[in-house]
């Protein structure tokens, strides 16, 4: 029996091998808004060496970061056309397109990494992702762009009333605008190749981002204070054009799932290992960086309430109540 499994393994390697021999040379072309040296762009190049290594340079993955190939929103047209092959882009975003993906951008949804971890890389994650199909895009993973902090230029924010009348940019969707409303403060949505220069010329007083984005963008250089709010979790979406993976042989797919799947981890441990250098680096570069009381953090929850309970019923009860059910598992 143990002999006849070998050979039927062998005989798949064999075929995997041959469709892969056969198969024309293919350049991808794999999207984001960070900069190089950012864990979400490490995680890409991580792709594209696995990729081609495991392809026999059959398959060749292009990384275009810092928004080269346009904002988000452009990518995703460029993906359901066909034009663009891969991009990493926050979860959320395709909310516009299929209103569960909205549940990532609930804030205070996710305690730490780990509960994430469990939520996206399981069934709840897995259903979302096949969700996009029918909107031409194909999921094929979940990167980490981590915990968002709350920065700006003109005070220090100690207390949830500080907010204030801050102009914040926000990712372009509706649940941002709002829970930036909920706290008086007044939300600019912009693309996010666009926030460096709107923070420089006074457009907007502040944002919102992880550490690591922060740091990668320079955003130092035009903001002052950070407060360490971790009000969001955002998953990043790894997606491909339909298009493009309907042209694909079954090999050329797996080597991308597997390269997707195996570059995930790599890209987390970076993402986690970047986190206390990060910020110690912003530090030394002279930005002041608070920590909310655990009462500030309450209140913070609260205000956000409101807008939980207004977004649930946009996004539908049924997918709330499985997140927090897949949530409730993990903190037994």
């Amino acid at each position: 029996m143990k002999r006849v499994f070998l050979k039927t393994l062998a005989a798949m390697v064999a075929m995997s091998a041959f469709g892969l021999a056969q198969a024309q040379t293919r350049t991808i072309k794999f999207a984001n808004q960070n900069v190089k040296g950012h864990p979400i762009v490490m995680g890409m190049e991580k792709f594209a060496e696995l990729v081609d290594k495991n392809s026999g340079g059959k398959l060749k993955v292009q990384v275009f970061p810092g928004g080269a190939l346009g904002s988000d929103q452009a990518n995703v047209s460029a993906l359901q056309g066909g034009t663009l092959e891969m991009a990493a882009m926050n979860s959320g975003i395709f909310a516009s397109l299929v209103k569960d993906f909205a549940i990532y951008d609930f804030p205070f949804l996710f305690g730490n990494p780990k509960e994430a971890d469990a939520v996206v890389d399981g069934p709840f994650g897995k259903a979302l992702h096949a969700k996009l199909e029918e909107k031409g895009l194909v999921g094929l993973t979940y990167y980490e762009l981590g915990f968002r902090e709350l920065t700006n230029s003109k005070r220090p924010v100690h207390k949830v009333e500080d907010i204030a009348g801050l102009k914040l940019r926000v990712i372009p969707n509706p649940i941002n605008i709002d829970w930036v409303k909920a706290l008086g403060a007044n939300p600019t949505p912009l693309p996010f190749p666009e926030l460096y220069a709107a923070l420089e010329q006074g457009a907007v007083d502040g944002q919102e981002n992880p550490v690591a984005t922060i740091k990668g963008a320079k955003l130092n250089e035009v903001q002052k204070y950070m407060t360490l709010t971790n009000h969001q979790y955002n998953p990043q979406s790894v997606v491909i054009s339909k298009k493009f993976w309907d042209t694909l042989s079954a090999a050329e797919k797996k080597v991308l799932q597997d390269a997707a799947s195996e570059s995930t981890q790599y890209q987390r441990t970076q993402s986690r290992a970047q986190l206390q250098s990060g910020l110690e680096d912003l530090k030394k570069g002279g930005m002041q960086v608070v920590e909310l009381s655990p009462a500030e953090v309450t209140k913070l929850r609260d205000k956000m309430k409101p807008v939980i309970d207004k977004h649930t019923a946009t996004v539908g009860e049924g997918t709330v109540k499985a997140m927090m059910a897949e949530l409730a598992k993990q903190r037994k």
